[in-house]
């Protein structure tokens, strides 16, 4: 067994997802950086199909782009933060470009070539073929490689944040985190003079969803534990088309897709979604989402069917190359065959509440991309906005750190030592497995597409027996990386049915039954530890 180790940065940044590494490489040579990753293949970036949005075409306009974003969200989007965002997307661009991003242009031209997604008014998606999260996660990984005041930690896992209390007038500030080594077993611990939490979503703690296995809501759980608010649980995002398949573990087909024509069927190639939104495929996720899963029950199906097979073999192969090549290896041909497909847990749109600059409420820790809450996407993310979210957003905490860095002291702070002294090996580790797949399994039941007071109800005397029922394994046993991830989920299981509660409408993603229609007074849902 190896000791404990007790390692000192300025800066120590979980996760290496787009946002991760944003922040990572914008921050100055002479700062110490610490990046720590679950798993080296990374989060959620690498999946992403479809692109990032900015206005670049001299037919589009930022005032549309705001637009669009404000229609997407449901009334929820805090304007100032939407403008901020979509009018720093062209120096987005250009910095990824920069990074060496190798986006898709057209042969003609040279311009980039723009697609669009459902909720754009315009073509304004940039994108490496279909497969713009590996472009984007493999330039910035390169460029990571020559950076000499960036460490990788990979194969730790963090389980609580460390943070100093306050003292009069001086405020709360977050001072490290305890993060077990995967690889050993050994808890380390890290001491920083800020953190930067990149840990993604937690659509993980849904039974379907198109998120890598790390999706567990990590961040978030541990910044509510350590005194944050978060905002707007209650908006999961379920992608209307994931591939429908025994062997495709959450493989999503592009929103992309759609924009480039493809058409929602039912088996007996009915089109149905006109008879849901006159903007049909094009319409925001919710409203398609919505729409198969109203179909599938009314009809008893599996799953619906999106066909593109009318665009041709060639245009096909050019602009979905990777997509196709996946079904190919399932005997699928999108040239020819249209796919079967189903909603899933895709995105989580709120998550910890932050400033301008991507800062908690516990000072000196930071927030950015999924695992935040900024305003930007409100009841409802507009397709391809959220690798945007993250550029920008990694930029301006990177920004942020760095003015205040020279202030960030540990004074005479002593961190406590992880104790361990009163726990031992578990012999019952078969309880994590089926508590992981409870909780899974009732939110995917109860907290789904479609809501009712009842149901939720349920789902919260459910999550409040097994949070109880976690914690007392969590204080007996030696940690391991799948409790850490199912104390996590049970948390984010928790604050999402609170939220889903607390909200008496059916806004955006959330849509329930029982309160079908929209309130006259929207506000943001946010929970504050010890009051919810």
């Amino acid at each position: 067994m190896h000791d404990p180790i007790t390692h000192h940065f300025d800066v120590l940044i979980l996760g290496a997802g787009a946002a991760g590494m944003t922040a990572a490489l914008s921050l100055p040579a002479h700062c110490r950086v610490a990046v720590l990753t679950k798993d080296p293949a990374g989060g959620s970036t690498r999946w992403a199909q479809g692109g990032v949005a900015a206005v670049i075409d001299d037919q589009d306009s930022i005032a549309s782009h705001i637009e669009d974003t404000l229609v997407a969200g449901a009334g929820l989007c805090h304007d100032d933060v939407v403008e901020y965002v979509v009018t720093e997307a062209r120096e987005a661009i250009d910095w990824l470009v920069n990074q060496g991003v190798a986006f898709t242009r057209d042969a003609d031209s040279d311009a980039f070539h723009l697609t669009r997604e459902g909720g754009h008014s315009h073509r304004r998606i940039l994108h490496a073929a279909d497969a713009t999260g590996w472009a984007i996660q493999d330039a910035l990984d390169c460029r990571a490689e020559q950076a000499s005041h960036l460490e990788f930690f990979h194969n730790y896992i963090a389980i609580d944040l460390i943070y100093e209390a306050a003292r009069g007038r001086v405020g709360r500030r977050v001072r490290g985190c305890y993060v077990l080594n995967k690889q050993t077993g050994v808890i380390d611990t890290f001491a920083a003079n800020a953190i930067i939490l990149a840990t993604g979503g937690a659509s993980k703690v849904y039974k379907y969803t198109s998120n890598p296995d790390g999706a567990s809501g990590d961040g978030i759980a541990m910044a509510w534990r350590a005194g944050c608010r978060v905002a707007n649980m209650e908006f999961n995002q379920f992608h209307p088309t994931c591939l429908y398949h025994p062997d495709a573990k959450s493989f999503l087909i592009s929103e992309a897709v759609r924009g480039e024509g493809g058409i929602l069927r039912l088996p007996d190639g009915t089109a149905f979604m006109s008879g849901f939104d006159p903007r049909a495929e094009l319409a925001p996720r919710d409203i398609v989402a919505r729409a198969i899963d109203h179909e599938m029950k009314r009809l008893g199906l599996p799953h619906v069917y999106l066909d593109i097979t009318h665009r041709g073999a060639d245009f096909i192969g050019d602009h979905f190359p990777t997509i196709r090549q996946k079904l190919l290896e399932l005997d699928i041909d999108m040239t020819t065959d249209w796919i079967p497909v189903v909603p899933a847990a895709h995105y989580t749109c709120g998550g910890v509440l932050v400033d301008q600059h991507g800062e908690t409420d516990l000072a000196g820790l930071y927030a950015i991309g999924e695992v935040s809450s900024t305003g930007l996407h409100g009841a409802n993310r507009m397709a391809s906005n959220s690798l945007l979210e993250c550029i920008v957003y990694g930029r301006a905490a990177a920004a942020h750190v760095t003015e205040h860095l020279g202030t960030y002291t540990h004074r005479s702070y002593a961190l406590p030592a992880w104790d361990a002294s009163q726990v031992t090996d578990s012999d019952e580790d078969v309880i994590i497995t089926h508590n992981w797949a409870e909780v899974r399994r009732f939110m995917w039941d109860y907290v789904g597409i479609v809501r009712t007071d009842k149901r939720l109800t349920r789902a919260l005397n459910r999550v409040e027996l097994l949070a109880r029922e976690v914690q007392d394994f969590y204080a007996n046993y030696r940690v391991t990386a799948d409790l850490i991830e199912l104390r996590n989920l049970v948390v984010v299981a928790e604050l999402i049915i609170r939220c889903a509660l607390k909200r008496q409408e059916s806004r955006g993603l959330h849509y329930t039954l029982d309160h079908p229609d929209l309130s006259k007074h929207p506000n943001d849902t946010i929970l504050i530890p010890g009051k919810t």
